[in-house]
């Protein structure tokens, strides 16, 4: 009886530890395909803030955001 109940919470253990595992590469990948913000919205922020973006800063802002999201 007692290793049933062993059995049972180590399945249960290793189930949700490797789910988690699994979404989390799942999730990395698809925000890697799919950014949350592009350039022309980060430009558009920037205007509404009162900023004239050049082009450099933007690229700039850009790698910042990407080399976080490593």
């Amino acid at each position: 009886m007692f290793w049933y109940i062993l059995v049972g919470v180590l399945s249960l253990l290793a189930g949700a530890a490797i789910g988690f595992f699994i979404a989390r590469k799942t999730m990395m990948s698809y925000l890697k395909k799919n950014p949350p913000i592009n350039e022309k919205m980060l430009r558009v922020m920037m205007m509404q803030m009162g900023m004239n973006p050049s082009q450099k800063k933007i690229n700039q802002m850009m790698k910042a955001m990407n080399n976080q999201m490593k």
